[in-house]
């Protein structure tokens, strides 16, 4: 490969992250300039977002070719098609969707699919966006060594990263979690066990919120080992107000309680003991 050809001027979220896979991946030189015929049918030239062409068995993903009428889309979605991650993407990274709708449909439709005020659109904006946008737009060439070019590296290695290991987390989830029912008729409560494994994640809790969107399961908070202890976390699962921890504050065996009522930490081990601490936390 020789290197990565995208539009000069104005860069925008698409194209920039589009660059950032292809970096991590390749490791190759960034080209900001219109490409030539023969950049297009180059296949060692990585053509992103500009050109007019989708053909990625040549290198090429541009979408604006695309009729108005077809699905949002942008050439990070051809990027992540060619190298079988989007649908993983479009399951797992909520940020990826209106990124398509924003760079084919523009701001204004964007928000009216949202369903949000438009003048919300520009409130979204951070300056760690705008500076790292500006910056790539000036470039006519980057390169390994320099300070945008790394950081596009290290983004793209962390979406590489992220993607990869969310779905080998879901599988593992899959594989040890148990979802458990504790008490009768509607005091009932549902609750996610993540036992303590050996060898035991980084981080226990992540992934399963993801494993319960996969699955289409509802329940009502997680019991998951503490990564900073020998004992587990209790939680609510997207802050169901059935839970409130601040009421088994005063257990002799809870050392910890946010005093919102949405986590507490126990330095219990055993699922009797945990199970009721959950139920004696209902509301």
């Amino acid at each position: 490969m020789k290197a990565i050809l995208t539009h000069p001027g104005s860069a925008h979220k698409d194209d920039f992250l589009a660059c950032c896979l292809l970096i991590a991946r390749h490791g190759l030189p960034v080209w900001r300039r219109d490409p030539l015929s023969q950049d297009l049918d180059d296949p060692e030239i990585l053509v992103v977002d500009v050109g007019g062409e989708h053909d990625p068995a040549r290198g090429n993903f541009d979408h604006h070719q695309f009729p108005s009428d077809h699905p949002p889309i942008c050439s990070l979605s051809l990027v992540l098609q060619d190298i079988g991650l989007y649908e993983d993407a479009r399951a797992f990274c909520e940020w990826l969707e209106p990124a398509e709708w924003f760079d084919s449909r523009g701001p204004f439709a964007t928000a009216d699919w949202l369903g949000i005020e438009r003048s919300l659109v520009n409130r979204l904006n951070s300056p760690v966006d705008i500076t790292l946008l500006r910056r790539f737009a000036q470039k006519r060439e980057l390169e390994s060594g320099d300070p945008v070019w790394e950081v596009m590296r290290m983004v793209g290695e962390d979406l590489f990263m992220y993607l990869r290991t969310l779905r080998e987390r879901i599988d593992f989830v899959a594989e040890n979690a148990t979802i458990l029912e504790l008490g009768d008729g509607d005091e009932r409560i549902r609750v996610l066990y993540m036992p303590r494994t050996d060898p035991m994640p980084d981080d226990p809790s992540s992934g399963l919120a993801r494993y319960l969107d996969h699955l289409g399961e509802t329940v009502d908070g997680l019991i998951y080992p503490d990564r900073r202890g020998a004992g587990f976390g209790l939680s609510r699962h997207e802050d169901c107000e059935r839970l409130d921890f601040t009421r088994i504050a005063g257990e002799e065996d809870v050392h910890f309680a946010h005093a919102r009522g949405f986590v507490a930490k126990t330095s219990a081990t055993d699922l009797a003991r945990l199970t009721e601490l959950v139920v004696r936390a209902r509301v």
